[in-house]
């Protein structure tokens, strides 16, 4: 450990030197009194990735009070509270761009609506580590050494004394913060008790700003939400109280209305609700059990070798649909491979919106069954199995239909949304089948008991580019693997570029653990990937140092991934 004065000196040194020199602070420690900052890695010149940087705080100088460690869950909300506050003071005291390329810069990883676990900042009983980027300053590449003072001493300790210590932090934001968000987790876990998959509170505000920002719509123009009487449910939290709100039961229910009259943008609030949010957000209290996962069509996807069978059978050439594969399926047998591979991965809700899906796998109605015999169509509609996925498989289904009222006849109930506002349809719903008969015939397909844990080769895993291993997030829906693309822009609860990178780690980490072994099936493989992560922190997957960019993805989101790398061999 070197006092900051060394740091002082070293930059005074090397001005106006080239950009190499700044080489030699990388890995040292400096002590600056209050906080101490480490530098483990530098840049190779002021266009490249910056570089990284360490801000190591004691819990005694920080002062937070012992009811924010208490568990997990308010430990995840301080770090994502502070990350915030770090951001917001980035913007506040950093003077801005000085000279060429990323020179001036100072960002730390900074979250969305969403509350996810990170390493952009450790928050621990013994200390603080906060985990930001900064690029160091340069002319050309030519070293700005004076400038790189200002900003390890001036900005830089501004930032810090203003983002980390418990006596300049707004109590009642933090406190607001960290029990928003572990009522949430509460809630989430009430849902079992109710026999609920999903809770949309009373008063919600779900619609967005707009398509590219996921920030509420200003509370004048949106709709607040309201519980239709009928599916109302209310839970008593330890913060807020009493709050009520719609439930959504466990089986197959129906979202139906008009065009932009607030289908999607239910199911999408639902989709979303298996994370938590920050205060403010309009969806704090939409809740969603941790493993639904929303289902889409995806034609050219490539399918290895999975059980599309209670779905297609029959196809003409003989071909196998117990063991499917194609390197560019259609929208029919992307869907039924999407819906087999959540099953595989535990699923326990299904989330569905006709407008994405493949028509001729959700209904095939009474005309067209009457024209195309049974004995010439391989498909098994999804709407012949989705009361077999919950009485069998207890899989229930939320689904959004706009034109197959066909769906009526294997609703357990109806949610009609009329101008935002929800109401129950299930009886009107029920009396128009009864008046109505739809008049197809109920269509046999395979039963779901033979689905089989498929065994990933780990020889067709290859990250490698020639002799480097070269994996990296490209935005947040394609990953470099090695000489391969991994696209994942069908992953619609994939939300941050974070989790994107952390998945390719995650996939490199488990190759060279051997946890992908040619023995354990996908499921297993997953399971052991996040056992790990929980006992050692996301931060283990990183090739050099703890990195604070990785994002906590969804073993679901991981999972796909991995079906969607087309190199994949099933064993």
């Amino acid at each position: 450990m070197q006092q900051k004065d060394r740091l002082y000196q070293t930059l005074d040194q090397i001005d106006s030197q080239g950009y190499k020199s700044y080489k030699k602070l990388q890995k040292n420690w400096y002590d600056f009194k209050d906080f101490k900052l480490g530098i483990p890695y530098v840049q190779g010149d002021p266009y490249a990735r910056p570089s990284s940087i360490f801000i190591r705080l004691s819990a005694d100088k920080a002062g937070f009070k012992n009811w924010y460690y208490k568990n997990n869950t308010r430990i995840k909300a301080v770090e994502d509270y502070l990350s915030r506050k770090i951001s917001s003071n980035i913007s506040k005291f950093l003077e801005g761009h000085r000279g060429s390329g990323k020179s001036g810069l100072i960002t730390i990883a900074s979250p969305g609506q969403e509350v996810i676990k990170r390493t952009s900042l450790e928050f621990t009983p013994h200390q603080i580590e906060a985990r930001i980027k900064v690029g160091l300053p340069a002319r050309g590449r030519t070293v700005m050494g004076y400038q790189a003072q200002d900003m390890f001493f001036q900005e830089i300790p501004k930032i810090v004394k203003n983002s980390l210590y418990f006596k300049n932090i707004e109590e009642e934001h933090l406190r607001n913060h960290v029990e928003t968000v572990e009522e949430q987790t509460i809630l989430r876990k009430k849902l079992r008790d109710k026999n609920l998959v999903s809770f949309i509170a009373n008063g919600s505000i779900l619609p967005r700003k707009s398509g590219i920002s996921d920030r509420p719509m200003n509370t004048r123009e949106a709709v607040p939400f309201s519980s239709p009487c009928e599916e109302e449910v209310e839970f008593e939290l330890p913060y807020s109280g009493k709050i009520s709100g719609l439930g959504i039961r466990k089986g197959i229910t129906l979202i139906v209305g008009g065009g932009y009259h607030g289908k999607s943008t239910l199911l999408e609030a639902v989709a979303r609700g298996v994370y938590d949010h920050i205060p403010g957000d309009g969806r704090e209290y939409v809740v969603t059990r941790k493993d639904a996962v929303k289902i889409r069509a995806e034609d050219g996807r490539r399918i290895e070798k999975v059980n599309i069978s209670p779905f297609i059978n029959n196809l003409p050439g003989a071909e196998k649909t117990r063991e499917f594969s194609s390197e560019n399926a259609s929208g029919s047998t992307s869907q039924a491979a999407n819906i087999i591979e959540a099953l595989e991965l535990g699923t326990g809700l299904l989330l569905i919106d006709e407008d994405t899906s493949a028509t001729n796998l959700m209904i095939r109605d009474a005309r067209m069954q009457q024209l195309v015999s049974k004995d010439k169509e391989p498909i098994t509609p999804f709407i012949d199995q989705v009361e077999k996925l919950y009485k069998n498989k207890e899989i229930s289904t939320l689904l959004v239909v706009g034109g197959a009222g066909d769906y009526f006849d294997v609703a357990d109930r109806v949610i009609m949304m009329d101008e935002y506002r929800p109401r129950s349809a299930t009886n009107q719903a029920q009396e128009i089948a009864r008046n109505l008969p739809s008049q197809r015939q109920q269509e046999e397909g395979r039963q779901f008991s033979s689905l089989s844990g498929r065994i990933p080769d780990p020889d067709s895993f290859n990250p490698r580019k020639g002799r480097k291993i070269k994996v990296r997030p490209r935005g947040r829906e394609t990953i470099q693997f090695g000489r391969e693309n991994i696209d994942l822009s069908s992953l619609e609860q994939l939300l941050d570029q974070g989790q994107t990178k952390a998945i390719g780690d995650i996939l490199v980490y488990a190759l060279k653990n051997d946890i992908i072994d040619g023995k354990r099936s996908l499921s297993e493989i997953l399971t052991e990937i996040y056992n790990r992560l929980e006992n050692e922190g996301l931060k283990t997957i990183s090739p050099f140092q703890p990195d604070g960019d990785y994002v906590l993805p969804r073993p679901q989101e991981t999972g796909a991934a991995i079906n969607r790398l087309r190199s994949l061999k099933i064993k």
